[in-house]
């Protein structure tokens, strides 16, 4: 697979990702993990936009899957995002590595409000922009923020690492056959309802063009080997 030159980024992360071997909540050494990996990259000369998701904490749609009123269920995830993005700031800033919290809902006792010049200046001076609440309105995931925020940025891919180490035909935890892509388009992404971010989200990297990367964050250094070509991931992109 050939190295793609990468120079700006946004590195969509789930929100549980970040329990670790937990059940619910932060883990604490799992973040500083992922944060040194996040540092490396950013020091390889990347410019680096953040999105965290925020299940967790809570999750608006399991929320509303129990009664809760589905605009109040989500407006409690978009918080649960602004928690997680704080506890990555801390462990990056711990790390010496500049960095700024813009959410979409404002809350400026504890981040910015997200102003595209401001994240854009920000970057050019080497920081690292956590974009936090999705896009501030709820019926809308954060796969649907990232996919924004990295168009809105002018990011050259947008880099999803979850716990799977790529898009497959089938549940590969359910179905032993399941097949990994390498690469495949977004139409079929969209037609075969495929399980790597909700549609309005592929669609809207498909209108802008911004290449999907779908791999397992959770194996170490996993990142980096991503970002030089190297290691199991699936790339969506157009007429793959």
């Amino acid at each position: 697979m050939s190295v793609p030159s990468y120079k700006r980024i946004l590195l969509k992360l789930s929100g549980e990702v970040l329990m670790g071997e937990q059940q619910f909540g932060i883990d604490t050494d799992y973040v500083a993990r992922v944060a040194q990996e996040v540092k490396d990259a950013r020091d390889s000369g990347l410019e680096i936009c953040l999105v965290i998701g925020g299940g967790n904490i809570f999750r608006g749609m399991a929320g509303a899957a129990k009664g809760m009123d589905r605009a109040q269920a989500d407006y409690m995830g978009m918080l649960a995002t602004v928690m997680n993005a704080l506890a990555m700031q801390s462990a990056l800033e711990q790390l010496g590595v500049p960095t700024r919290v813009q959410s979409a809902i404002e809350m400026d006792k504890v981040c910015e409000p997200v102003i595209r010049r401001r994240a854009e200046r920000h970057l050019e001076k080497g920081r690292i922009v956590i974009f936090a609440a999705g896009v501030g309105a709820p019926y809308f995931t954060t796969d649907s923020g990232a996919a924004l925020r990295a168009a809105e940025m002018k990011c050259d891919a947008l880099l999803k690492g979850t716990s799977v180490d790529g898009v497959y035909d089938a549940d590969p935890k359910k179905d032993a056959t399941a097949k990994r892509y390498d690469t495949v388009d977004y139409d079929t992404v969209l037609a075969d309802n495929l399980k790597v971010m909700d549609a309005s989200a592929v669609a809207l990297c498909r209108d802008n063009n911004i290449p999907i990367v779908v791999f397992s964050i959770r194996e170490r250094g996993n990142l980096a080997r991503v970002l030089a070509g190297e290691g199991t991931q699936t790339i969506v992109k157009q007429g793959a």
